[in-house]
């Protein structure tokens, strides 16, 4: 049922390793270090676990199939699935359909035990957390995030609603850009203990520096990715549950999916990062992505509500409208982002993504679900992408046809 992938790093090797093999984090979230940093990043960073309870383990039982030999077209030549995963730095890949495994592969030093930082896909569990807060009444997503979080009154996010956190619609001025220590985002790793600290903080913590920041446009109609939204909807529900994010996650969605697992997630000064700070093992992300196959279903209990599960597929045209006003990407029809996900063709396939290919993709007619985690040595790498998403069509199609 588990192939490896082969790999000959010697990072980390030795007792103690040689100061070229060290990896911390000074240099864990560079090319070669970040797989060694990704399978290990309570080594690294401070992490809070969510727990995944007490309830019975959700059994993922296997269905094999010759998904590796799976043959599609991509950029020119005929290629497969195992050439994909060769060529796009894959630590784990796991392949549902019908709720059964289809395929479940590893690379060198991940098992089905091991946890991996799952970058950005972390929003998508916060947008479902979310959800069920939303379905027990605490929140209402067309409520100002004011009147939840009394520090943000007089802030650039007066007037800003739950909304447009979660579909990244606030007017927020953040810049982005991974690899530039002036960036906003750079700024957000170094409060979260993931870069080092370059002089005198700017601010104490992430929450503080939420407070301090300013809007390029008015909020609601322009689509704009930017991390710090997700940190932002966490202090929301945190407020709005009475719980800290590590607990509430736990609470509200881990415990209650058949997580065989507990999760972590990285803190510092007691604030998480939910934006990109989650860990698991690859089975339990794919059971995530199984639930939301589900509408929101695991066994006979209804984790979040059906309706927030649909709403994610299907979202609204403000949501579509504000996503082709957005810039430098190219829309297609249908596509959008609605509460932390991407939706690649509304109604039918949605995902989450994250950073040096992490990705949960769940295609609902072909009844698939697709879970890859991975170190691509560049944040964003668009033809690594779209590489892995044809295999994923292809994988639809010759399982759901």
């Amino acid at each position: 049922m588990i192939a490896v992938i082969d790999d000959a790093s010697g990072l980390m090797h030795g007792l103690p390793p040689a100061a070229d093999r060290v990896v911390g984090v000074h240099n864990w979230s560079t090319y070669p270090h970040l797989r060694w940093g990704f399978l290990h990043t309570r080594e690294i960073v401070p992490t809070a676990r969510i727990e995944r309870g007490t309830g019975p383990v959700l059994p993922l039982e296997p269905d094999l199939r010759d998904v590796a030999g799976i043959a599609f077209d991509w950029a020119g030549a005929r290629t497969t699935v195992a050439e994909m995963l060769e060529r796009t730095y894959a630590d784990g890949f796991l392949v549902l359909h019908g709720g059964r495994v289809a395929m479940e592969q590893y690379g060198p030093g991940m098992t089905p035990a091991t946890t991996h930082l799952l970058q950005s896909v972390s929003k998508s569990i916060a947008g479902t957390v979310a959800g069920v807060l939303v379905g027990r009444g605490l929140v209402d997503p067309d409520a100002p995030v004011t009147a939840y979080v009394d520090e943000l009154a007089g802030t650039s996010f007066e007037g800003a609603t739950v909304r447009h956190v979660l579909d990244m619609r606030t007017g927020t001025a953040y810049d982005e850009t991974y690899d530039d220590p002036a960036s906003d985002v750079f700024l957000t790793e170094v409060l979260a203990g993931w870069r080092p600290p370059a002089g005198d903080a700017a601010a104490a913590h992430v929450y503080e520096q939420i407070t301090r920041l300013g809007n390029a446009r008015p909020h609601g109609r322009v689509f704009d990715y930017r991390s710090i939204l997700t940190e932002l909807l966490a202090w929301v529900l945190e407020r709005a549950s009475g719980m800290r994010y590590p607990e509430l996650v736990s609470e509200a969605l881990w415990s209650r999916i058949g997580a065989e697992q507990d999760a972590d997630i990285t803190i510092r000064h007691g604030v998480t990062l939910p934006d990109g700070g989650v860990c698991t093992t690859l089975r339990d992300l794919a059971r995530f992505g199984l639930m939301h196959l589900r509408e929101g279903r695991v066994g006979d209990e209804q984790v979040v509500r059906r309706e927030w599960v649909l709403d994610t597929r299907h979202g609204d045209q403000e949501c579509i409208d504000a996503y082709a006003r957005a810039e430098d990407i190219e829309v297609h029809t249908g596509e959008m982002y609605r509460n932390q996900f991407w939706v690649l063709e509304r109604d039918t396939v949605y995902a989450g993504l994250g950073i040096h290919g992490q990705m949960v993709w769940i295609n609902v007619p072909a009844d698939v679900v697709c879970v890859r985690l991975s170190t691509w040595p560049s944040p964003v790498d668009d033809e690594l992408e779209g590489y892995c998403m044809a295999a994923f069509a292809a994988i639809a199609d010759a399982l759901g046809g």
